[in-house]
């Protein structure tokens, strides 16, 4: 089983499961595991790596509306070096510190990989589920899409401090946040754009038109070769940690104006249960834990 399937199993045997974190009375809390092969290019800095991973985690606490109280790490590698350790160690504290979270440790082991557990947990009376939407609504994404495609292009052409650069994403923890009284269901896009819509169009048992143009980000323009390859790190690849919600139409303004970040309308929440873009069917695919599938 690949690890959607695997989920899907897991699903009427873990009822609070589903949403990009668990709710605990008024916490939210959720874990997330990376390894070298599959998310760190040989080029990500210890740092990067830090940063990243935490960051994965908080991401899950911003896409609730929560606030982030807290984060952990588990740091797996084959040897312990000092450098490299306090590196990750100093990634993870900047990306909690950027969020108004903080960084509290975490375990060591050694593994034939490097490899990184994080957990972090938030805390919301209001969280904002997958599942609350409905036909009419608008369908809205944060920031750009695609950074972290481009940034694996990056890294294959050498331009490492660059491609670090775009790595270090930062989690929408206050657009989260902002986003929570307006938003009828929210997620992150770690999975992808495609992805992300189709589980939330499963999640609330409708479907989703969507349509071009895309906010997709500067850099994809510079190192996409050709439009193929400018939809596939846009629309599929994943790993860029935006929010993707539905809002209500009467809504959409002013949360467009308290959102710190640009807010991209981008589609309709319709009957059915199809997921298209531009009319058509929108494949679901995107980001598995082994690589995009």
């Amino acid at each position: 089983m690949d690890e959607r399937t695997a989920l899907s199993v897991l699903a009427d045997r873990l009822g609070p499961a589903g949403d990009d974190a668990a709710v605990v009375e008024d916490l939210v809390v959720t874990i997330d595991m990376l390894h070298a092969s599959t998310d760190f290019p040989d080029e990500t800095t210890r740092y990067t790596a830090g940063w990243r991973a935490v960051g994965a985690s908080l991401s899950d606490i911003a896409a609730m509306g929560a606030d982030p109280v807290a984060a952990v790490a588990v740091y797996a590698a084959p040897s312990f070096e000092s450098e490299q350790l306090l590196a990750f160690v100093d990634g993870a504290i900047a990306v909690c510190e950027a969020v108004g979270g903080e960084y509290v440790g975490g375990d060591l082991d050694e593994n034939p990989e490097f490899s990184a557990v994080t957990a972090a947990i938030g805390r919301t009376d209001d969280p904002v589920f997958r599942s609350g939407t409905d036909p009419g609504d608008v369908v809205c994404v944060t920031g750009t899409l695609g950074r972290s495609a481009a940034a694996l292009a990056l890294f294959a052409d050498g331009q490492t401090d660059r491609a670090n650069d775009l790595f270090r994403f930062d989690p929408r923890v206050a657009s989260g946040r902002t986003l929570a009284p307006f938003a009828t269901a929210m997620m992150d896009s770690s999975d992808g754009l495609a992805r992300s819509l189709h589980q939330l169009a499963e999640a609330s048992d409708v479907g989703i038109a969507v349509e071009s143009p895309l906010p997709i980000d500067e850099t994809v323009e510079a190192v996409a070769s050709n439009e193929d390859d400018r939809r596939e790190m846009g629309v599929f690849f994943g790993e860029d940690f935006e929010l993707v919600c539905t809002i209500d139409p009467d809504d959409l303004a002013a949360a467009r104006r308290a959102v710190p970040i640009s807010l991209s309308p981008i589609g309709r929440v319709v009957d059915g249960d199809a997921v298209t873009l531009d009319g058509e069917a929108l494949a679901d695919r995107g980001f598995t834990h082994g690589g995009s599938d």
